[in-house]
């Protein structure tokens, strides 16, 4: 039975994910449907954690809005999802950047890497 499901599975997945980790700030290219029109909806912020993996594979982008701290959680293989724009690379030596969401202005940045 596993053998169907992976087998199934791996049929969804995409083949041009970005190539992007956990504190990158990245930009989401989302589709939105309104009615019978569809637009792309762009999303910007920094990665706090990118969770499961093959084609339940999700992440979360964190961002700042007039003040209020935005998280949003896509799955990676998602139709839904056009591509993903890596901004800047971020160095954290954490799998889970949680301990933003309790940080305002400078506090919150993160060290920018040179990959």
């Amino acid at each position: 039975m596993n053998d169907i499901i992976k087998k199934i599975e791996d049929e969804q997945l995409k083949e041009n994910v970005g190539n992007f980790r956990v504190g990158d700030t990245v930009r989401v290219y989302a589709k939105i449907k309104e009615g019978a029109r569809e637009r792309i909806q762009m999303f910007e912020g920094i990665v706090i954690k990118r969770q499961n993996g093959g084609a339940r594979e999700t992440f979360t982008v964190r961002k700042l809005s007039n003040g209020v701290g935005v998280e949003k959680t896509w799955p990676l293989h998602s139709p839904v999802i056009d591509h993903v724009d890596v901004i800047r690379n971020g160095k954290v030596r954490r799998a889970r950047l949680t301990y933003l969401r309790d940080r305002i202005g400078k506090a919150a940045k993160v060290k920018e890497a040179r990959r």
